[in-house]
């Protein structure tokens, strides 16, 4: 492609809403382009980089035996409320109506489209298993899009189902789509890590997420560097050491103004972690007390898997309503004398912790020594703790170590939960009606985009790995009116073409900066620069890697790109 005959509206400043190094270079290197807000299309350069990362998934899913479809974007209200998310998926959900009142939404994920794709026509054990996918559009209504592409209200999406006749059949369609994303994201040139997930609103037995590692991203997980440990801070647990002492008297004490765990525990001369911090919630309209340890935070993916409530549902309770409940200010509430009907969860740590301090459900005061079974009781949560960086892994397998990141791909074993709410049933080998067991596999295609960029980029701009690149090589003119160095650009040019290379050939009539700045902010792996000596033969050999220039022939700096851009595709 000639630069002269391309659309590539580089940008010298960055835009004013960029936080990330991937939405300021992506804006001002012509990838992408703001609708509005959360909603951005995708411009030449942005469009070639999808598709070659399209289609690096297309071949690692079809080389783990998925077979590509396509459904509609727009969902009928029928198939999820089947599934029972049509309530209860959230305001995220764009919904709308057709011209005769009918109701759908413009999907957010796929489960309920490809269990109704499937219901009538996969019907024998005979045919399982299947695994098929689609890459197209999601909408999720954002309450705050924000990092350009990587949280966007409309993003690009690889998503895959397998159904199967047993969980058996299940381990092994999700073990290979695992294998199926580490050659994707290991030929997109990522750095990431697997770590275990949180199944969400999704439901099923067990998830992974493939968490692209960036200081900027918004995901944290742990893991440890002394075993295979890791998991994302709404899926991690740890280990916690407990030292029985003698039970004491229970003993209210005055606590006047003091309504946090650091005042309480200062004045009282206690751990925080032997005082019992209260989280006042309303859960579905009801009151909610979680109970944790005072030197931990509640995990709310946690709550919200113990719960089987969206995250919609839950708030905190207002002040007045406290009161009202607790017959006390907030900040003094406690376990003992709440109001009829509210429920209480306590995390299972609190009850292997003697003489706790608690809210006395009394303004000004707490009380000192409770136990749990003897002075008070509530629902016992096996976790509810976010765990850190520095506790030991739940395993004792090391101390955790946290770091941030962003999702790539998610996988997850559904089981038979939108097979039975579908009634997508199959006929097994003793001809008995059976719920499929499905599994659900997602990666992102843009948030990818995004991801690449964070990892691989300089004060510059962009450096692109080969295999996902806009381009492969780039060779720049110095004057086009230079006959001499006109003649020797489209000869090398015209070379690459040959062989088959993706080459960008700038022709512009640009000054050289202009240029040489275009061509570091958009990260074209391997460089030539035809110059002056043109007339000899020689050229400007770089990397945008390295920016090293070398003086070399022609032909050298040709055979030189096409055997680096031969060895950086074998993929070996």
């Amino acid at each position: 492609m000639k630069l002269s005959k391309y659309y590539m509206p580089t940008l010298r400043q960055d835009p004013v809403d960029a936080e990330t190094a991937s939405h300021r270079f992506l804006t001002r290197g012509a990838f992408i382009r703001k609708q509005a807000s959360g909603v951005y299309s995708f411009l030449p350069l942005g469009k070639k980089v999808i598709n070659k990362i399209e289609a690096i998934v297309r071949i690692a899913m079809e080389n783990y035996d998925s077979i590509e479809v396509s459904t509609s974007i727009l969902q009928a209200r029928e198939i999820w409320e089947a599934s029972g998310r049509w309530e209860t998926f959230g305001p995220e959900m764009f919904k709308l109506k057709d011209r005769h009142d009918r109701e759908y939404c413009l999907g957010p994920t796929a489960e309920e489209s490809f269990t109704n794709l499937v219901k009538n026509e996969l019907n024998s054990y005979k045919q399982l298993p299947l695994n098929i996918y689609q890459i197209v559009d999601k909408f999720r209504d954002e309450k705050r899009p924000r990092f350009g592409i990587n949280r966007s209200r409309d993003f690009l999406m690889k998503d895959a189902y397998s159904f199967d006749a047993d969980f058996e059949g299940l381990e092994v369609s999700y073990k290979k789509m695992w294998d199926a994303y580490v050659e994707a994201f290991d030929k997109m040139g990522l750095t990431y890590k697997i770590v275990e997930g949180d199944t969400g609103t999704m439901g099923g037995k067990k998830s992974h997420e493939f968490i692209a590692l960036s200081e900027t991203g918004e995901g944290v997980i742990l893991y440890t560097d002394s075993s295979d440990y890791a998991a994302t801070d709404e899926k991690a647990r740890f280990k916690m050491d407990f030292v029985k002492e003698e039970e004491k008297e229970l003993e209210l004490v005055e606590t006047v103004g003091k309504t946090t765990i650091e005042e309480v525990s200062e004045f009282l001369g206690t751990d925080p972690r032997h005082c019992a911090k209260a989280v006042d919630l309303l859960v579905k309209g009801e009151p909610v007390i979680c109970f944790v340890p005072g030197d931990r935070e509640l995990n709310m993916a946690k709550l919200i898997s113990y719960l089987k409530v969206p995250e919609h549902e839950i708030e905190m309770l207002d002040d007045e309503t406290i009161e009202k409940i607790t017959g006390a200010k907030p900040g003094y509430t406690g376990p003992i004398g709440l109001e009829e009907g509210v429920r209480v969860l306590v995390d299972e740590s609190l009850t292997k912790i003697n003489n706790l301090v608690i809210g006395a459900n009394k303004s000004d005061h707490h009380y000192k020594n409770a136990n749990y079974g003897r002075d008070f009781e509530g629902e016992i949560v096996e976790d509810l703790l976010t765990a850190r960086q520095g506790d030991m892994a739940y395993d004792g397998s090391g101390i955790l170590k946290a770091a941030r990141g962003i999702e790539v791909g998610n996988i997850f074993q559904l089981g038979t939960k939108y097979s039975e709410g579908l009634e997508a049933y199959f006929l097994d080998e003793n001809g008995k009606q059976k719920p499929f067991i499905m599994g659900s596999y997602g990666i992102g295609i843009s948030r990818s985009v995004s991801a690449i960029v964070e990892q691989y980029h300089d004060d510059r701009g962009i450096i692109w790995p080969t295999s996902v690149a806009p381009f492969e090589a780039i060779v720049t003119i110095i004057n086009i009116n230079d006959d001499k160095q006109k003649e020797l650009g489209e000869r090398i040019y015209k070379k690459f073409k040959e062989e088959r290379i993706d080459v960008l050939l700038d022709d512009r009539k640009e000054r050289a900066g202009v240029k040489f700045n275009d061509r570091d902010l958009i990260g074209i792996p391997y460089r030539i620069t035809v110059g002056k000596d043109a007339s000899e033969n020689l050229v400007e050999y770089s990397t945008r890697r390295e920016m090293d220039n070398e003086k070399i022939s022609s032909d050298e700096a040709i055979e030189k790109i096409i055997s680096a851009i031969k060895k950086d595709l074998s993929f070996s």
